[in-house]
């Protein structure tokens, strides 16, 4: 199990005061937690950007695809009683 990673925490004056910090923060790829009285009301997380496909074939030679791609192992198949 990997370690849990520690998430910064504002209450929500500090969110208001340093907004801007916790946009950089979050950015980068961090997670901001924002408490009301101690107690955590919500989440800022980073949206994933887009994968911005600009033409057809602009992955062409980064993907493999073995030859026996279609070919599924005996035991597989046999234990979704396709044999």
């Amino acid at each position: 199990m990997a370690p849990q990673e520690v998430q910064r925490q504002y209450n929500v004056h500090d969110a208001k005061t340093h907004f801007s910090r916790i946009l950089q923060l979050v950015e980068t790829g961090e997670e901001v937690i924002i408490s009301r009285a101690g107690e955590p009301v919500a989440k800022v997380v980073p949206l994933r950007p887009k994968v911005n496909r600009t033409d057809r074939g602009s992955l062409r030679g980064q993907i493999h695809i073995p030859d026996d791609f279609d070919v599924l192992p005996d035991d597989i198949a046999e234990a979704f009683g396709m044999r």
